[in-house]
C-alpha cells in the first residue's frame, strides 16, 4: 500500500526541485534553442520555419522557448545577432591589429573562406535575411557595434600596408571586406548551378581549395600599388 503522506511529500519535494532543475543552466537552454533555431531558419527561411519544429529540435517545451525569447520575431533577430557574434568573435582571434599587413590580410581572406565552408548555416541565414531586405536586421540594436571593430582592423591593415608600400593608398575597408565575402559566398551559394553549366564539379575538394587560393590572388592583385 502506498503511504499517502509519503507520496504527497514526494510530489511536494519533486515540485520544489523542478524549478531548480529548469533554472540550473539557463545559458545552456538558451544556446540549445538558438542552435535549433539557426538550423531551422537556415534550412526553411523565416516564413517556413516553425516554432514547434524549433522546440522539437532543441528538445524543450514550446512554452520554454517563449519564456526565453518571447516569439518567432525576437528569436529570429537573436539568431541573426548570434550568427554575427560567432563570426566576429572568431575573427578577433586573428589579432589583425598587431599583424604584418600582408600576413594579416591573407589570414583574414583564408579565415573567411574557411568559415563559410565550415558554417553553411551562416550563409543560409544571410540569404534568408536578404530575401527579407534586412527587415529584421534593421531592428537589431547591436548589429553596427558587432561589425565596426572588424572594419577598423581592416582599415589599420590597409593603412600600415600603404605606409610600407605594399598596398595602394586610399583603399576602402568596407569594399575590401565585401570583395572577400562576395568571392566566397557566390561560389558556395551557386556551385550546384555553376557545376551544371560549366560541367565541373565545384564541390570537389580540389576545386574548393583552388578557389580559396584564387580569392587570395584576386584580392591581392587589387591591393598592389
Amino acid at each position: 500500500m502506498i503511504d499517502v503522506k509519503t507520496a504527497k511529500g514526494r510530489r511536494k519535494s519533486d515540485d520544489a526541485e523542478a524549478p531548480k532543475i529548469r533554472q540550473r543552466d539557463p545559458e545552456r537552454t538558451s544556446q540549445a534553442i538558438l542552435a535549433a533555431a539557426t538550423r531551422e531558419f537556415a534550412e526553411r527561411g523565416y516564413g517556413g520555419a516553425r516554432i514547434d519544429a524549433i522546440a522539437e529540435r532543441a528538445n524543450i517545451n514550446k512554452r520554454m522557448l517563449y519564456h526565453y525569447f518571447g516569439g518567432k520575431d525576437a528569436l529570429y533577430i537573436a539568431v541573426l545577432e548570434g550568427s554575427y557574434v560567432a563570426i566576429r568573435s572568431a575573427e578577433t582571434r586573428l589579432d589583425l591589429s598587431h599583424r604584418d599587413p600582408k600576413d594579416g590580410m591573407k589570414e583574414l581572406i583564408v579565415f573567411t573562406w574557411q568559415y563559410f565552408l565550415d558554417h553553411p548555416e551562416f550563409l543560409g541565414i544571410l540569404g534568408t535575411e536578404n530575401l527579407n531586405k534586412a527587415k529584421f536586421l534593421k531592428r537589431s540594436a547591436r548589429i553596427f557595434e558587432l561589425n565596426s571593430p572588424l572594419i577598423a582592423e581592416i582599415s589599420g591593415l590597409l593603412d600600415r600596408g600603404a605606409a610600407a608600400g605594399d598596398f595602394r593608398q586610399g583603399l576602402d575597408p568596407v569594399k575590401i571586406y565585401m570583395s572577400i565575402a562576395a568571392l566566397g559566398s557566390f561560389f558556395l551559394n551557386n556551385r550546384w548551378t555553376l557545376s551544371t553549366i560549366f560541367r565541373r564539379n565545384l564541390s570537389d575538394k580540389a576545386e574548393i581549395d583552388a578557389w580559396g587560393e584564387h580569392i587570395v590572388e584576386v584580392v591581392f592583385a587589387y591591393l598592389r600599388p
